[in-house]
């Protein structure tokens, strides 16, 4: 049992809504709404030219392409450039399980085991216990970025931002008068989820999406990424997005590296649970790759590992990625994981309400002699990523709301609901703080984003923009 839970465990609910409304006095909820440079603010290239130390030198060009396209795409790969932000401000001290990278294209639906379609976060790589408004205020800024880039205007962006801290605090309220078991079952199920919508057209484009997404499974990425080579079922190559091993290394170094990628996925079946590794044991092994995922993600080591079961017709495709240490861990208390894969697992199963049965981690050395983390997933399952480029103002408000609310669910599992609803209060105070801070950070994000350019366009660092 963690100190916070502890502490929770001894107090009363009128306690801890006292504790709560008492860090008003220390962290005033208006006060959320300022956000002002640090005198000694690191340079933000110097930033990301920090975490490229441990990544493959020949993909941190793609993510600098990927980067450079716009000031939305600048900002989810600027994770550490916020995080450092939000750990030299003053904070609430309510702490949660942080996703530490909760802007708007990091929620979305995707199966739970028991197949149904379920709406949540998705994305744990900076996973860490820390201040719960630093992931409010991470997603809060993200939908003032994202309706710059649609071309809203301030009132438009402003209601969208409101919006998701509204349904955020309503829900946490919520949340506080619920027993712990009832929280922790608490799902959003995706149909459910669109049947409340007030519009039709809404509605019937949101069903669209949500059928889409059904077809997003295992078979659909086999058939996209495979194919057959004498007989025999391959992943299909596509560099340097997808590299197969036999295109990496050559002769013993390749030998080499396919064996560390068969250690690292029979190993990782060592944290699955009895039932999970047994259904694993099925499977065998028949090709890996190389991946560039994401955007802030580029670089880092990723696999997809291919692996049949009866058959070729019967596949199952994993996707091992590396883990490092969380963008925010230079702000927060030492974590309860020396294994960074085991961090991203514990933080998902912690804040998710349904995780992949095939989540797990292990660590390997790799070829360079250093140990490795990774964690392991499917590679993907009924996954739908929303498009907020295409969505009018009043959409991308109602898929602002749902991120707010999935949020405050997945903070209520690991922090404490009855303290948070207390803080936040029934009125609209943090609400409109929070829209100031959005545009505030929008704006800085601008600034950096104009920075980044100008180092790519002067070859400070070299950026590769993929069409």
């Amino acid at each position: 049992m963690t100190a916070t839970n502890q502490a929770r465990s001894h107090l009363t609910v009128a306690e801890r809504a006292a504790r709560g409304r008492a860090v008003r006095s220390v962290a005033p909820r208006s006060g959320h709404a300022r956000f002002t440079a640090a005198e000694q603010r690191p340079h933000p290239v110097d930033v990301l030219e920090q975490q490229t130390l441990t990544r493959v030198p020949e993909l941190v060009p793609i993510r600098y392409g990927r980067m450079v396209e716009s000031p939305f795409r600048f900002y989810r790969g600027a994770a550490a450039i916020m995080a450092g932000d939000l750990g030299r401000m003053p904070d609430t001290g309510l702490t949660v399980q942080l996703c530490g990278d909760a802007h708007l294209l990091n929620f979305g639906v995707f199966a739970s085991p028991e197949r149904h379609l379920v709406f949540d976060i998705n994305d744990f790589d900076e996973t860490l216990p820390g201040p719960f408004e630093w992931d409010v205020k991470r997603l809060a800024a993200s939908l003032a970025v994202a309706g710059r880039a649609n071309g809203f205007d301030g009132a438009r962006r402003a209601t969208v931002v409101k919006e998701a801290i509204k349904q955020y605090r309503e829900r946490m309220q919520f949340f506080a008068d619920m027993r712990t078991l009832d929280i922790w079952y608490a799902q959003d199920d995706a149909d459910q989820l669109n049947a409340l919508l007030p519009d039709k057209k809404i509605r019937r484009r949101t069903s669209r999406a949500l059928a889409k997404a059904r077809t997003r499974d295992s078979l659909q990425a086999f058939d996209k990424l495979t194919h057959v080579v004498d007989g025999e079922r391959r992943i299909t190559s596509d560099p340097p997005l997808i590299t197969p091993i036999g295109d990496l290394d050559p002769g013993t170094e390749r030998e080499e590296l396919e064996q560390t990628v068969r250690r690292l996925v029979g190993g990782y079946a060592r944290s699955l649970s009895t039932e999970r590794k047994s259904l694993l044991e099925r499977f065998h092994l028949v090709d890996m790759a190389r991946k560039v995922v994401g955007v802030g993600s580029v670089g880092t080591r990723c696999w997809i590992v291919l692996m049949e079961g009866r058959d070729d017709s019967d596949p199952l495709l994993l996707q091992a990625k590396e883990a490092g240490e969380s963008v925010l861990a230079p702000y927060c208390p030492p974590g309860r994981y020396d294994n960074q894969g085991k961090r991203v697992v514990a933080g998902q199963r912690l804040m998710q309400a349904n995780s992949d049965i095939f989540l797990g981690w292990e660590r390997v050395i790799g070829m360079d002699g250093r140990l490795r983390d990774f964690y392991v997933r499917q590679l993907r399952d009924w996954k739908g990523t929303p498009r907020p480029e295409t969505m009018p103002p009043d959409m991308l408000r109602l898929y602002a709301g749902l991120c707010g609310a999935s949020l405050a669910r997945a903070h209520a599992r690991s922090g404490d609901p009855v303290a948070l609803a207390a803080y936040l209060g029934t009125g609209g105070s943090f609400d409109r703080a929070l829209v100031e801070f959005a545009e505030a950070y929008a704006d800085q994000n601008e600034r950096d984003y104009e920075v980044f350019a100008e180092a790519v366009k002067t070859d400070r660092i070299t950026a590769t923009v993929m069409v």
